[in-house]
């Protein structure tokens, strides 16, 4: 099982099927042109039988990687980020990305305007808007199917892959971690907020001998997860969404030393907040409450949470899985429950019984 959460929208898989609910922005629950909300997870018809491995939702268009390692898409094309030819209109049901008919892809991830492609071979692709570099590709030229970025394919085997809205991460399978794109923010980690238009290695990391194994891409900060199960967080420390006691930037990646006692498993960055899951099921939050959507009963819809605390509301479940939207929030039990908390405005967490829920409610699915 596996859950994304979108802009004001869910994707799930289940039993190797696709499910959405929330807002059809643009087409991007992948339901037809006639459908312009879901208040519960309704499946997600393909052109062909396929067996839905990986899922990855942005704010208006999501892609889909299938078991053979084809790769679907649908929502705005306008900015080529779907990977076809045709921008005119938007793409309301998943349409196979001809260009990688013949590359087995394992793992996609969705930007703002442009789209990440991992394949088998580690070798990553991107498509979509290139305005700040965030393709990989040495220039600002936008691409309408997925381009192999060449430095990355050089260098050797990308094991992960993360999109923030103009900028991109990419791991190595030597725990090196990449970053390209939009500097804003410091969210490449370099210490300095220009732009690079192809990867560069974040020598922090490097010279600490520091090897990154998972990372995750937020609006405007980074959060990222070593092999020894350490955590870090650099970029904007607004609403203290990097944790660390404060609401100051960080330049370079910065160890959350408050965390150094748990060993995390999963690292979850968004609009202003952060989740870390840790080997026990347990998670912590830290940021902006927005909307009650970072999980804690006795804080204000518009609190600032400056440091890592458990959420007490999950501490009956055994959380395998987290995922955060703009304003929402949905998590995996290890026995395959999910809940949601935050907004509801749009029906994103699979039900219309009320506008936002600050307690975490089961979504039901097939």
């Amino acid at each position: 099982m596996q859950i994304r959460s979108g802009r004001y929208h869910t994707l799930l898989i289940n039993d190797s099927a696709a499910y959405s609910c929330g807002s059809s922005l643009c087409g991007v629950l992948g339901h037809g042109p006639e459908t312009t909300q879901c208040v519960e997870f309704t499946r997600i018809s393909f052109p062909v039988p396929v067996q839905v491995a990986q899922v990855s939702a942005s704010h208006n268009h999501a892609a889909f990687v299938t078991g053979s390692g084809q790769v679907f898409t649908c929502g705005d094309n306008s900015s080529y980020c779907c990977g076809h030819s045709d921008t005119g209109r938007p793409i309301f049901r998943p349409r196979m990305v001809e260009a990688l008919k013949n590359i087995p892809v394992k793992q996609v991830a969705a930007g703002l305007s442009f789209t990440m492609f991992l394949t088998r071979k580690g070798h990553v692709f991107t498509c979509g808007t290139n305005a700040h570099g965030q393709l990989g590709h040495g220039d600002t030229s936008d691409r309408p199917t997925p381009t192999c970025i060449e430095l990355l394919a050089s260098i050797g085997s990308i094991v992960q892959i993360a999109a923030g809205p103009s900028y991109a991460l990419a791991v190595s399978d030597d725990g090196t971690l990449y970053s390209f794109g939009s500097g804003t923010n410091f969210c490449l980690g370099h210490g300095e907020q220009q732009n690079e238009l192809q990867p560069r290695a974040i020598q922090s990391f490097k010279r600490k001998g520091i090897n990154v194994a998972r990372v995750s891409a937020g609006d405007e900060h980074v959060v990222a997860l070593d092999s020894t199960g350490y955590v870090y967080t650099w970029g904007k420390g607004y609403c203290g969404a990097l944790g660390h006691g404060d609401e100051i930037d960080k330049t370079t990646p910065s160890h959350l030393t408050s965390l150094k006692s748990h060993l995390a498993v999963q690292v979850c960055a968004s609009k202003r907040k952060t989740f870390v899951l840790v080997d026990n099921g347990s998670v912590y939050g830290f940021g902006w409450m927005g909307f009650g959507s970072l999980g804690f009963l006795d804080r204000g819809a518009s609190d600032k949470v400056l440091k890592p605390r458990i959420l007490e509301s999950l501490r009956s479940h055994h959380i395998s899985q987290i995922s955060t939207g703009l304003y929402h929030t949905v998590v995996v039990t290890n026995c395959g429950r999910v809940f949601g908390f935050g907004d509801n405005e749009r029906a994103q967490l699979g039900h219309d019984a009320v506008r936002g829920c600050l307690e975490p409610t089961e979504m039901l699915h097939e």
